[in-house]
């Protein structure tokens, strides 16, 4: 039947245009050679009319590529409406015969209709492939509502509402909310706390009113979901600031302990080479005191010998023996010294191994501060195990995110199984495409609560594939049969 409509709208928009354009060529031939046009008058209909047709596919096309540029369509309609004029002017003075001027004007508004049928066509074609078809306000709303059409067609296009169905559905919910709020706060809605009066002051923005009754709870939300992510990233920027603290004090320790070892292994080195070369030197100092002064004592007895000789013979049996004694004074002073000088000589191999004690302390002390830097380590061993910790829990909680997120598909399967049972159920029972659809929307209801306000129609309208009106009776007839006792088990 469609089909057939079609095929004959087409052929017949032909017919309409064919015999609109041939009335109109003639019409405007003889109006060009009455005004001196001459040969230019058999151009001139085709490059007007032909330039009609131009602008408003040039119109469709910038439309179809999502730019359109009104100004063509104005165009179009200009010469639209001067070629209407002209047919009408080409039997004379429009004054002189209005009946004449009328049957020439019919004949070029057979051809714009067809191309305008034809345009509306197409554009509607191309709005729905574009995905932004659009809804008018009727023509008879304009002339029975003037001043609230013009509202609703202006808050149509300013908030994109592309349904008038919605549109009015919008505007009824406004009304029946004004009615309750007056009659709630005594005839005043203005009365009304704010965030009740939320419906009315957003109107202008095209909220229905649970979308603006909800934008409280949106705003709640949304500052809640802030805070949690503005105290999120604090801990995670105060967690690697102590971090980096952490390492930076590791690393400070471990290296205050490498440079406190290596400095008590040098001064116990130092120490000790110290007090090595000072005994050396006293030793030696010893050493060179003794063998001069026994020099001294020899050159001394040599001399006395020499005098004892040259004075006196018959004294020389007493001043050797005197020399002797002499001698043997001189060498146990010698003695005496060398004694002096093993006793310092171990005073210094004291102090040398007192110098070794102190350098066994310092090394006892670096492997203490090597201790604590083990210590330290196994702290920041601690911290990791602790981090590793956190780490696993968000691991947990990723898990448990997972897990919800396979429930939820699970749901979705199980949904899926009992919408499969009741279309089975259905075929079963070889019930209408009607009956089918009413079973649909019932089930879309019990989905949704069990409250057939909750579907809204052009949700139903988009499943179903039917008009807003046809959805409403579906949701109607649901409505009726889930009264009856209709459930997803019974299907």
């Amino acid at each position: 039947m469609l089909i057939g409509l079609a095929v004959l709208a087409l052929a017949g928009g032909v017919v309409l245009a064919g015999i609109g354009f041939t009335g109109s060529y003639s019409a405007l031939v003889k109006l060009g050679f009455r005004h001196g046009f001459g040969d230019f008058s058999h151009v001139y209909p085709v490059g007007l009319d032909a330039g009609i047709v131009v602008l408003l596919a040039l119109d469709l096309y910038l439309i179809r590529q999502r730019t359109p540029w009104p100004l063509l369509r104005l165009l179009a309609h200009t010469f639209t409406g001067a070629t209407i004029y002209f047919n009408a002017a080409s039997n004379g003075p429009i004054t002189a015969d209005p009946t004449g001027s009328a049957l020439h004007a019919v004949i070029p508004i057979m051809f714009v209709a067809a191309v305008e049928a034809g345009r509306r066509l197409v554009i509607r074609i191309t709005s729905i492939e574009a995905g932004h078809q659009r809804d008018g306000v009727p023509v008879h709303r304009w002339l029975l509502a003037p001043w609230p059409s013009f509202r609703m067609y202006r808050r149509m296009r300013l908030n994109g509402i592309a349904s008038y169905d919605r549109a009015v559905e919008l505007e009824r919910e406004r009304l029946v909310y004004r009615v309750l709020l007056e009659r709630q706060y005594g005839g005043d809605w203005r009365k009304a706390p704010a965030d009740q009066r939320l419906p009315l002051t957003m109107e202008r923005f095209g909220l229905s009113v649970n979308e603006a009754l909800a934008l409280p709870i949106e705003a709640e939300e949304s500052a809640r979901l802030r805070a949690d992510r503005t105290a999120a990233f604090e801990a995670e920027v105060s967690a690697r600031a102590e971090a980096r603290a952490a390492d930076a004090r590791i690393s400070s320790l471990r290296t205050t302990g490498r440079v406190e070892a290596a400095g008590y292994e040098v001064d116990a080195d130092t120490a000790a080479a110290r007090a090595q070369a000072q005994a050396r030197t006293l030793a030696a100092s010893r050493e060179a005191d003794a063998a001069e002064r026994l020099d001294q004592a020899t050159e001394e007895l040599a001399a006395a010998e020499a005098e004892q000789d040259a004075a006196e013979a018959r004294r020389r049996a007493a001043e050797t023996d005197r020399a002797a004694a002499e001698t043997e004074h001189v060498a146990a002073e010698t003695r005496r010294r060398a004694a002096e000088t093993d006793r310092e000589a171990a005073a210094a191999e004291r102090a040398r191994a007192e110098d070794e004690q102190a350098a066994q302390a310092a090394r006892l002390r670096a492997a203490e501060t090597a201790r604590h830097s083990a210590e330290i380590e196994e702290s920041a061993a601690e911290t990791g195990k602790r981090a590793a910790a956190v780490q696993r829990a968000r691991a947990d909680a990723e898990e448990a995110t997972e897990v919800a997120r396979l429930r939820t598909a699970e749901t979705r399967a199980r949904a899926a199984e009992a919408e499969l049972r009741a279309v089975e159920a259905e075929d079963a029972a070889k019930l209408t495409p009607a009956a089918r659809a009413t079973r649909r929307v019932a089930r879309m209801i019990l989905a949704a609560g069990g409250n057939p306000e909750a579907v809204t129609l052009q949700s139903i309208a988009e499943a179903l594939d039917v008009s807003l009106a046809t959805a409403s009776g579906r949701r109607a007839e649901a409505a009726e049969l889930l009264a009856s006792g209709y459930a997803l088990s019974a299907a």
